[in-house]
């Protein structure tokens, strides 16, 4: 009987045993588990800081470049405004004396020189042109939104579309307006080379302390998903309008076509 207890005994302390191992063990795996799972989320946090900081980074050296390109632009703009202006005004005085001491005793001669003027006058047109894309001075003298109907007009004379405009006053800091601008002007390039459009309407609203703007086509749309010449374009405007502190969305699918839309802040009154 005793040698039985004795037995029974033992048998009841090595499973006393075996659960305390048992529980030790899991024990030693709950803490395991809970010291990778706190290295984890402090490795998870450590990424998330620098892709944050990166991405802090990226938008700054983004606003640094377009603000050197525009800085680019308008340096260009002066020099074909001032320097090639002058020298094409030159010009076409020098053609008038020509043609004033001429007169009408070669009229070959005075072919010629009407044939030089005309050239002349393209030339002047053209630069103004090129003047005005590098840096719009309709922004500058009356404002966004007679600027967008200067934009819009020309664009529609050019492309055959008809364009439809719902633009309201909205207050944007001079940087934001110039961002806007460019906005719609990169939509109706794409619009231009890749929509094959019959309409584009563009609207300009404030909307809960921010600018709301959308340039919509019904052309033949793409699939967003897909890589395509446009992307580069809308890409740099995209991290050109979250540098201002706004938001842009491309929706568009194949055959349903492209709407554009950004919100950019509200310059808060002085």
């Amino acid at each position: 009987m005793a040698a039985w207890l004795n037995e029974y005994a033992a048998a009841v302390l090595v499973a006393a045993l075996a659960v305390l191992a048992l529980v030790l063990f899991r024990r030693q795996r709950l803490a395991a588990a809970a010291q990778r799972s706190a290295a984890l989320g402090l490795a998870q946090a450590e990424l998330l800081a620098q892709v944050q900081s990166r991405t802090q980074e990226f938008a700054e050296l983004a606003r640094h470049l377009q603000s050197a390109r525009e800085d680019e632009r308008s340096r260009l703009a002066r020099a074909l405004h001032d320097e090639l202006g002058s020298l094409l005004t030159a010009a076409k005085l020098d053609v008038a004396r020509i043609k004033a001491r001429v007169g009408a005793t070669t009229p070959e001669a005075l072919e010629r020189l009407a044939h030089l003027n005309e050239t002349l006058n393209s030339v002047i047109a053209l630069t103004r042109s090129i003047t005005e894309d590098l840096r719009p001075s309709s922004l500058g003298n009356l404002g966004l939104a007679p600027a967008l109907e200067i934009l819009a007009r020309d664009f529609a004379a050019g492309a055959n579309v008809r364009i439809d405009l719902d633009l309201q006053p909205v207050t944007l800091s001079p940087q934001n307006e110039l961002t806007v601008f460019r906005l719609v002007q990169e939509a109706l390039n794409n619009v231009a080379k890749y929509a094959q459009a019959k309409t584009v309407r563009i609207t300009l609203a404030p909307a809960d302390g921010l600018a709301a703007i959308s340039v919509a086509d019904d052309g033949v749309g793409f699939d967003t998903g897909a890589t395509r010449g446009a992307s580069f374009g809308l890409l740099g405007m995209r991290y050109r309008v979250e540098g201002e502190g706004g938001t842009l969305q491309i929706a568009s699918r194949p055959g349903a076509g492209t709407r554009l839309s950004a919100t950019l802040p509200l310059q808060a009154a002085a």
